[in-house]
């Protein structure tokens, strides 16, 4: 199977001719898509708050009762980086500084003392036999990381290549946690500085996910790019349908 990055293409289109966007539009775009995106990330990663829910503590500041503290300060801490991430899409570059930024909102209120920094212990991932590089290592393969980012982005087509982007991070696992939110963050980043609509993982599809990722981890990267051409796929229909009703 292969990549059919040509409907994408199409859909971008779509949207391209309704640019530009009027600021009012630009402004509840990304309000809308901030709340999905961080209760989609957040709950791959076992957070149990609802969509409804993350919108109240993202909109309102209230807590939910009977909701661990954490998964709070993951909402507040994602709603952080993602505005983060839009603050920087017009460069369309990806620094390792901006990498390191974007953990750093994120982790910040969980563990002030490790966010943005890279992790000094090894990590195992509960139920997965994967193996990831040493802490001594970690520096050096980020600096690769992000030379490697040029090159591969002019090779391959713009959501292949945030697809890579994100496995790529996953598999140098860099923090002691967050790694997969701050990885979907770069994926979205990719996309947006492309010009494409965000990526949005649904929680029901997050064993299809983490399989796909298994998958790369072992050098089988196509599933996994499939799965995001998909995801992308979805997640533009639901862009071009707010899009629509706002303009």
């Amino acid at each position: 199977m292969t990549c059919d990055t040509a409907k994408i293409d199409s859909q971008k289109e779509e949207i391209d001719a309704y640019r530009p966007f009027k600021e009012s539009v630009v402004k509840r775009l990304r309000e809308y898509f901030k709340i999905g995106l961080t209760y989609s990330s957040n709950a791959l990663e076992g957070n149990t708050l609802t969509e409804s829910e993350t919108k109240v503590v993202l909109e309102d500041g209230i807590t939910i009762g009977g909701k661990p503290l954490k998964y709070h300060l993951e909402a507040l801490g994602h709603s952080d980086s993602y505005d983060f991430m839009h603050s920087i899409v017009s460069r369309l570059t990806i620094s390792e500084k901006d990498i390191l930024e974007l953990h750093r909102l994120f982790y910040f209120r969980i563990d002030a003392e490790k966010s943005g920094k890279y992790r000094t212990e090894p990590v195992i991932i509960t139920g997965s036999d994967a193996e990831f590089p040493r802490p001594h290592e970690i520096p050096q393969l980020m600096t690769q990381f992000v030379a490697r980012v040029p090159a591969l982005k002019s090779k391959v087509h713009p959501v292949v290549f945030a697809a890579h982007l994100h496995i790529d991070f996953v598999n140098i696992h860099p923090f002691i946690d967050g790694n997969g939110r701050t990885a979907r963050l770069l994926l979205n980043l990719a996309l947006l500085q492309a010009g494409y609509g965000l990526a949005i993982i649904p929680p029901i599809l997050r064993s299809q996910y983490i399989s796909a990722v298994a998958l790369a981890k072992k050098g089988q990267v196509q599933s996994f790019l499939d799965f995001i051409v998909e995801i992308v796929w979805e997640s533009q229909k639901d862009y071009l349908r707010v899009l629509k009703a706002l303009s």
